[in-house]
């Protein structure tokens, strides 16, 4: 099943979860630390119980800093894009657009990232299952995302921990690519 079949079918836990996700491998490019979306993974971990979702997303937002940052890389901009366009309650419509969004968002943000050069023109074809000549940083983003879609599809809340593993696995990822990015200059 492809990516965008993954995200047509997952419920309103499985998409803030996912969205949460791509923007929790991508927070080494804001200059955040393991633990500043903790509190939202927990939220999530709550059954039934979103309503602190909001005032948590606000405590990271203060932590990550604002929507402008000057001299920010292309993809700090479309992780700080994800990060401001979460919704206040993780539930109904705005999950969904935002769990989407989220997905293209990291895998365009691996793109730009990765030393070596993706054949195809756009995410979307990767989204969709063309996998041909990928590159190794995308590969291994939209492997990930399908990961979490899948857990948490087969487990509910029980697939949460996995979810935050396997985020935690590419945010490592991410911050090893950054770091030599960094040092060749």
């Amino acid at each position: 099943m492809s990516l965008v079949d993954l995200i047509a079918q997952a419920d309103e836990r499985g998409l803030a979860a996912s969205g949460l996700a791509c923007l929790d491998r991508c927070v080494p490019l804001l200059g955040g630390d393991d633990e500043v979306l903790r509190p939202l993974w927990a939220n999530l971990a709550d059954v039934g119980d979103t309503g602190d979702w909001g005032e948590r997303l606000e405590d990271a937002r203060a932590k990550l800093g604002g929507p402008d940052e000057p001299g920010e890389s292309e993809a700090a901009m479309l992780a700080r894009r994800m990060l401001a366009a979460a919704p206040d309650d993780p539930v109904g419509g705005p999950v969904r657009v935002w769990a989407d969004a989220c997905s293209v968002a990291a895998l365009q943000i691996h793109r730009l990232l990765d030393l070596v050069d993706d054949e195809e023109s756009s995410v979307d074809a990767r989204r969709e299952g063309r996998t041909d000549g990928m590159s190794p940083l995308v590969a291994a983003e939209l492997r990930r995302q399908v990961v979490v879609l899948e857990v948490l599809a087969g487990h509910g809340a029980g697939g949460l921990r996995r979810a935050l593993e396997v985020s935690l696995e590419g945010r490592r990822v991410l911050q090893a690519v950054v770091a030599r990015r960094a040092r060749l200059g």
